[in-house]
């Protein structure tokens, strides 16, 4: 796709194809939640859980709509989604202003740069660890929310009781990694999309 094109804005089309890789992405999330989430010992895996399964689905929405636009529309609909079914705040946040990242990251290589668009989604990965990391910085304030959202008490003491201080950091090299085999995977499987897009 040359530059002219990606100066033109989003279409109905693109629009309708960014609204649909938005519901596929919340599935593969709710996926990659339902594996570690339930579990107050195991919760900390979900952020690499999520990041990978849902990078075949990010790299294609990519391909498919190579413009700015999809990953913030992304990114601000995730927000919303993890706001209204009662996330901790700092979830939302961490989506917006990584979507925000992702994009620029993306957009460096006109959207056609699969080595940037790679590197885009495991910035845009890294959203969960902005709820997570609030149990390193404020415990009380994470468990009061979440609590007063419908956590059970007993599932924030058992989770709080697990947190070690190596796990921050693993789990930031962790989702990472898994963005990243995620990315390749989706990349290899999808190859003909991407050829078809222009990404190389």
């Amino acid at each position: 796709m040359e530059y002219q094109s990606l100066k033109k804005g989003l279409s109905v089309r693109d629009l309708i194809t960014t609204g649909i890789f938005c519901a596929l992405f919340f599935v593969t999330t709710m996926v990659g939640g339902m594996l570690f989430a339930p579990n107050p010992v195991l919760t900390y895996l979900t952020p690499l859980a999520i990041a990978l399964v849902s990078g075949p689905v990010y790299m294609l929405m990519v391909a498919k709509v190579p413009k700015h636009g999809p990953i913030l529309i992304l990114g601000v609909v995730m927000a919303v989604i993890m706001f209204v079914t009662g996330m901790f705040w700092m979830w939302c946040v961490a989506y917006l202003i990584l979507a925000v990242v992702a994009e620029l990251i993306s957009g460096a290589g006109k959207f056609q740069s699969s080595k940037l668009n790679i590197l885009g989604y495991v910035v845009f990965s890294l959203n969960p660890i902005g709820s997570y990391m609030m149990l390193w910085i404020n415990q009380k304030a994470y468990a009061d929310y979440l609590i007063a959202k419908g956590t059970e008490p007993s599932y924030m003491t058992t989770m709080l009781s697990t947190m070690q201080g190596w796990m921050l950091p693993a789990m930031i090299v962790g989702t990472a990694l898994c963005a990243l085999a995620s990315a390749l995977l989706g990349k290899k499987l999808l190859k003909k999309q991407f050829q078809k897009a222009g990404v190389v």
